[in-house]
């Protein structure tokens, strides 16, 4: 009889340490490192989770997931989100980690962008919703609220890297974005721009030009300057990253008149003053180097022949024809 118990009680502790194994142990059974379970907004039911996971082979065995699951309540407490699931983490974790809503954050990188497109593809591919979404909030929602119209929603956003959760809404991303660049246009700042005749968004998109002329941070002041001397004598900007943006083709190296025609309120050849808003998203040094430019009798500016990534400046137009001479020249030599 006692050999009997004690097979009972070796039968019943085993079976008790294999299920405690299976809720504790190792439960997962993809192969890599990691797999995300990505839960939708629209879709946070428990046949949603339960195909998810199986889809991606996120657990081993869904019976025990499903059971504990039921016993620690997570069907009624879904919360939809990205889940970074590491190999080897137990089903307790798991259902701990979703029942806690312990999402895994996102981040976006913003570095430079030219058009609301491009912030639009590049936030659809990060987020819950997609491209479509983010557009719809900018060209309808923001505008509606009077934030900013289609062609300043850029000014809102400064290169940076930012943290959301993968199911934050376009508004919410946008507004994350919006409250950082209200933190950085300091009073300092913002009273820089004044002493320039610029308002926030005007220095914004003064600094986007500049970003696209080049990449040599030493210099950025005096192309800045270069353009507020021309707004100063009511002189056109002639601002080739502007017909570049007018025509939609960044890839474009030179420029002929042909291109100076395109009809286009950002074709700084054909309307005086700034375009109505950024061509590109400039990074923070750039807009203090337009905000802190020196004050220069430059009114041209010329890429040196050197291609070194820097301009040479001319303050009368006949400096300035000799020096673009040259770099035609070298141009002409390079076959560009």
């Amino acid at each position: 009889m006692k050999k009997v118990v004690f097979i009972v009680l070796a039968v019943l502790f085993l079976g008790v340490g294999i299920v405690a194994w299976m809720v504790i142990g190792p439960g997962t059974g993809f192969k890599e490192k990691k797999e995300t379970l990505y839960i939708r907004t629209n879709a946070a039911t428990k046949e949603a989770v339960l195909d998810s996971l199986v889809a991606h082979n996120i657990v081993k065995n869904q019976g025990v997931f499903n059971l504990l699951a039921d016993r620690m309540d997570y069907w009624t407490t879904i919360k939809p989100g990205k889940y970074e699931i590491k190999k080897g983490s137990s089903v307790l974790n798991i259902i701990r980690m979703l029942r806690n809503g312990q999402q895994t954050p996102v981040n976006l990188v913003i570095t430079k962008l030219r058009t609301k497109e491009d912030l639009a593809r590049l936030v659809g591919s990060k987020f819950e919703f997609d491209s479509a979404a983010m557009m719809n909030y900018i060209q309808a929602d923001l505008v509606n609220k009077g934030k900013a119209d289609t062609n300043t929603a850029l000014a809102f956003v400064l290169p940076d890297t930012y943290t959301f959760f993968w199911n934050t809404t376009p508004e919410k991303v946008f507004k994350k974005l919006s409250d950082e660049t209200d933190k950085f246009w300091t009073a300092e700042r913002k009273q820089k721009a004044e002493s320039k005749g610029l308002t926030q968004v005007q220095a914004y998109t003064l600094a986007s030009i500049v970003e696209e002329e080049t990449n040599a941070q030493a210099e950025k002041g005096n192309i800045a300057s270069v353009y507020l001397n021309r707004i100063k004598i009511g002189m056109p900007l002639q601002a080739d990253p502007t017909v570049k943006f007018a025509l939609k083709d960044f890839s474009l190296r030179r420029i002929y008149e042909k291109h100076t025609q395109a009809e286009s309120p950002f074709n700084t050849y054909r309307n005086r003053g700034l375009p109505p808003g950024p061509i590109c998203t400039p990074s923070k040094k750039t807009i203090d180097a337009v905000l802190n430019a020196p004050t220069t009798n430059y009114i041209y500016f010329v890429a040196s022949p050197q291609f070194n990534g820097t301009h040479e400046f001319s303050t009368t137009y006949a400096e300035h024809m000799q020096k673009a001479k040259a770099y035609q020249q070298a141009l002409n030599q390079r076959g560009i």
